[in-house]
């Protein structure tokens, strides 16, 4: 499992020019699912979440967790952050599950989001062609895959 997180002062995601989840300061989670991934990748990074501390505390350094500084979560599901380019200019999109396979994950994955945050996490419309905007806040950005936890 492999996510880009950003801290956002605020993030939406629309399908069809309608808003279906929106956020006020806190995290955008764009996650996206390989062959094998399974429960303990999900509760691994859905855990990795919850506590990241990449908030400022009052001494500005990073040093809370979305938790501690009252955010939010925003999870979208994004298949493409497993693309590989190494042949051609066309991405090939071989290593991410099918559709099939990683809507049941994404579905728990935003399900323990919740429990580990302790409140509902909105998402985007699994399968949809969907436009996300942010502001991103920083701008802190990670990658994070659970393969190769750091």
């Amino acid at each position: 499992m492999r996510v880009v997180v950003q801290r956002v002062r605020q993030a939406a995601v629309a399908v069809d020019d309608e808003v279906v989840g929106a956020i006020g300061p806190g995290l955008l989670v764009l996650a996206g699912f390989e062959a094998g991934d399974g429960e303990g990748d999900l509760d691994w990074m859905a855990g990795k979440l919850a506590r990241l501390r990449v908030f400022p505390d009052e001494a500005g350094v990073m040093n809370r967790s979305v938790a501690d500084a009252g955010g939010d979560i925003l999870a979208v599901s994004q298949f493409t952050l497993y693309a590989s380019t190494q042949k051609g200019n066309r991405p090939s999109w071989g290593r991410a599950t099918p559709g099939e396979v990683s809507r049941p994950l994404f579905e728990a994955f935003v399900g323990k989001l919740s429990a580990a945050l302790g409140k509902p996490v909105p998402s985007g419309v699994f399968g949809a062609d969907m436009q996300v905007s942010l502001t991103n806040d920083g701008p802190v950005t990670l990658v994070i895959d659970s393969r190769m936890p750091e």
